[in-house]
């Protein structure tokens, strides 16, 4: 007898139930839309763009200070190495004159067992445990001719300045490896904040490069109002200072001194012939620089010898306030000191500004008025 059941709608069986088709595509959506979210956060997850310009400015920050603790452990090394070797040195000269006080002391004993003497003091000198055991057995040193004596003497005061200087070359050998590690952890540390900084930039779509263009020229427009600003404010100061000195002093006519402009005259046409080239952390020139190498090799130029670091540059001379900064001047960024530029005036400034960039002319304010720390006179 044939069968009179309806077919059932094609489906889909789930836990061994068949659900019809309509349940079918509504698990299917869900299906893809879950995978969609796990494949691709949401953008709510991103961070904002001017949260990653401030994380990559924090990089180059940290990156830059980074710089400056190698220029530091490298500088030092250069230093403790030069004085490894001079130790060295030292030694193996001192070794020498202690082996030549050897052979004579060996060639009286030599003598004496020749000739037969009943007291080889020479040769118990030599076996002695140390020198001055032998010294102190005062009835031998009575036995011995003047010549002998002076041998002894010869040989005690070479052996203990011998190991003097072993010891130190040992204690400079030990600071210096220490040096080194500082050295390789400074370095390492730079590399990995720059790493990061590229990590972040290349994930930025390219409309999201033009925006971040965008409020950087925005920033630059708002440091040339500061600088323009100080400008004003420097001239005004100087109309003041100058009507006030004619007024007490109608009669003189001698020159102001120039000779801190003459050297920073020199310094700034050296910097500025170095506009354009790249900065390279550590560098020092001629072809590229970090921030301190820069004004280091300007102010060189001048005849003035700076110290190679921020750190230490910013104590070489005299600080005077932003108002009275004069070109040629030293003017220092940041809380750790991690950055310099050479002033020019105008509130302008020529620096080696950070990594992927190149050293330019640039408003004193570029980071904004609180990134300021202090302005030195170096000369």
């Amino acid at each position: 007898m044939a069968s009179h059941a309806r077919p059932r709608p094609a489906g889909t069986r789930v836990a061994g139930i068949r659900t019809p088709a309509l349940a079918t595509a509504a698990l299917t959506s869900v299906a893809l839309l879950s995978q969609t979210a796990t494949a691709a956060p949401s953008t709510d997850d991103r961070p904002s763009l001017e949260e990653v310009e401030k994380k990559v400015d924090d990089l180059y920050r940290q990156a830059e200070s980074a710089t400056e603790k190698y220029n530091s452990a490298k500088e030092k090394t250069a230093t403790q190495r030069k004085e490894v070797d001079t130790l060295l040195d030292d030694v193996a000269q001192r070794t020498q004159k202690l082996n030549e006080a050897r052979e004579e002391l060996g060639s009286f004993a030599a003598a004496q067992y020749r000739t037969g003497a009943s007291a080889p003091d020479t040769a118990t000198f030599l076996l002695a445990d140390t020198p001055q055991d032998y010294f102190d057995q005062t009835q031998l040193m009575g036995r011995m001719t003047d010549r002998q004596k002076g041998a002894v003497d010869d040989y005690i005061s070479a052996q203990s300045a011998t190991m003097k200087k072993r010891q130190e070359a040992t204690k400079s050998l030990e600071t210096l490896t220490d040096s080194q590690a500082d050295l390789k952890t400074a370095k390492a540390t730079v590399q990995r904040k720059l790493s990061a900084a590229r990590e972040l930039l290349s994930q930025l779509t390219a409309e999201e490069k033009a925006r971040l263009a965008a409020i950087e020229k925005k920033k630059q427009e708002e440091a040339a109002r500061k600088a323009a600003e100080l400008a004003q404010q420097q001239k005004a100061a100087e109309q003041t200072a100058a009507a006030e000195q004619e007024a007490s002093t109608p009669d003189s006519s001698a020159p102001a001194d120039s000779s801190y402009a003459t050297k920073a005259d020199k310094a700034l046409a050296f910097a500025r012939a170095q506009v354009g080239k790249p900065y390279v952390w550590g560098a020092t020139g001629p072809d590229s620089y970090d921030c301190s190498g820069l004004t280091q090799a300007a102010w060189n130029a001048a005849g003035i010898t700076l110290p190679r670091t921020t750190y230490d540059q910013v104590n070489f001379g005299t600080t005077v306030s932003l108002a009275n900064a004069q070109p040629g001047d030293l003017v220092f960024f940041y809380d750790d000191v991690s950055h310099v530029g050479l002033y020019i005036g105008n509130g302008m400034m020529i620096h080696a500004p950070k990594p992927g960039a190149y050293v330019r002319e640039e408003s004193i304010y570029y980071d904004g008025e609180s990134a300021i720390h202090s302005v030195v006179r170096p000369a």
